[in-house]
């Protein structure tokens, strides 16, 4: 009776500390929704209920395995396994041929964390504790690497068109050769910031936040973690059209709008939660690394896993997204170079977030 009071009190203790954990509960109506032949909305939703814990619990264990091994391993495995979750469901929507919908899903990620986190985050921390503080050299410079990115990302878009047609072996060397490009940038970017700034973004998180699982025991986790978000991601991806076709929305729309909120919600959640606890520093560089991560990591390695998998993704953007991304990225350095921000700052990144997503929602 005791071991099992124990057991109960310490899943309950569970649940409070980690209220996302919860929708765990959704996980075993998944298999009875498909086994009873539930609508394809239900299953959707379900899945999408199911990765946001997940991907939490990834971020999670990454953090406790970080903080065992020490700063500078620490450091490396948040920056490869930041959007874990992310790259899952991406690599299945890749291997399902829903090319489109990945690269709105890049697009829709990066403006998030630019424009829906930062923004969110800095209402919260503004109206909590007023004008806040961050680290100005830090975000200078991750400004200058977003800028970079999404002129990497515009150069094939426009000069694809004058090389050969979409699919030709040329303008697939110049994707991967700026697919290459990028992943180099990115490792640059990591050296840069981990020689020029005193204290790391891991140490950071072990003050914020201490280990609550042991290495081994963070390693099965995050090992379950994956394997569960990847058969989510399976039963997500392979409900998409009917799911369009249900709601009426297009592929486009849920590339850009859902899927990127349903992976990130959890990291959404921990930048503002630090805003409101007035470590705006730390909560400026979980949105803007998230943002880095996907474009100059995420969306290169996807080119040549797309190209392993059969199915060619080229870093070949609509007008839609470069304008939108071009519009986040503009707009979020011009707020973050002060290395100040206000309430009033963050509701304007809020306002261009609803705009764009207003715009995308009535796109065809």
């Amino acid at each position: 009776m005791i071991k099992k009071k124990s057991l109960s009190v310490k899943v309950i203790t569970f649940f409070i500390e980690n209220p996302l954990s919860i929708l765990l509960l959704t996980l075993p109506f998944i298999p009875l929704a498909e086994v009873m032949g539930w609508s394809a909305l239900w299953i959707f939703g379900l899945a999408a209920l199911g990765i946001i814990p997940l991907a939490s619990i990834i971020g999670e264990a990454t953090e406790a395995i970080a903080i065992h091994t020490g700063p500078r391993i620490g450091a490396l495995l948040n920056a490869t396994l930041g959007n874990a979750a992310e790259l899952i469901i991406t690599i299945v929507a890749v291997r399902a041929g829903l090319l489109e919908l990945v690269k709105a899903s890049i697009t829709g990620s990066i403006l998030g964390n630019l424009l829906l986190v930062l923004g969110l985050s800095m209402v919260v921390g503004g109206l909590r504790h007023g004008i806040q503080k961050f680290d100005q050299q830090a975000a200078s410079r991750n400004a200058i690497l977003l800028v970079l990115s999404v002129l990497a990302l515009l150069i094939p878009s426009i000069l694809s068109h004058s090389i050969g047609s979409t699919g030709s072996p040329k303008v697939e060397v110049l994707s991967l050769g700026v697919a290459l490009v990028m992943i180099v940038l990115y490792i640059l970017g990591l050296l840069a910031s981990s020689r020029s700034s005193k204290e790391s973004l891991v140490d950071d998180v072990a003050r914020a936040v201490s280990p609550k699982w042991s290495k081994s025991a963070a390693l099965i986790i995050l090992t379950l973690s994956t394997v569960g978000i990847v058969w989510l991601s399976e039963t997500l991806v392979r409900v998409v059209e009917p799911v369009m076709n249900g709601l009426g929305i297009s592929e486009f729309f849920l590339g850009i709008i859902l899927i990127p909120l349903i992976g990130n919600v959890a990291e959404h959640l921990v930048a503002v939660q630090m805003a409101g606890r007035n470590r705006m520093t730390l909560s400026v560089e979980i949105a803007v690394s998230s943002s880095l991560q996907i474009a100059l990591l995420i969306a290169p390695l996807l080119v040549f896993i797309s190209l392993a998998m059969g199915n060619p993704l080229q870093l070949i953007f609509n007008s839609f997204e470069l304008l939108a991304l071009m519009a986040g990225v503009l707009i979020s350095a011009l707020v973050s170079f002060d290395g100040e921000s206000s309430w009033l700052e963050g509701a304007s990144l809020l306002a261009i977030y609803l705009i764009l997503g207003l715009a995308f929602f009535l796109l065809p």
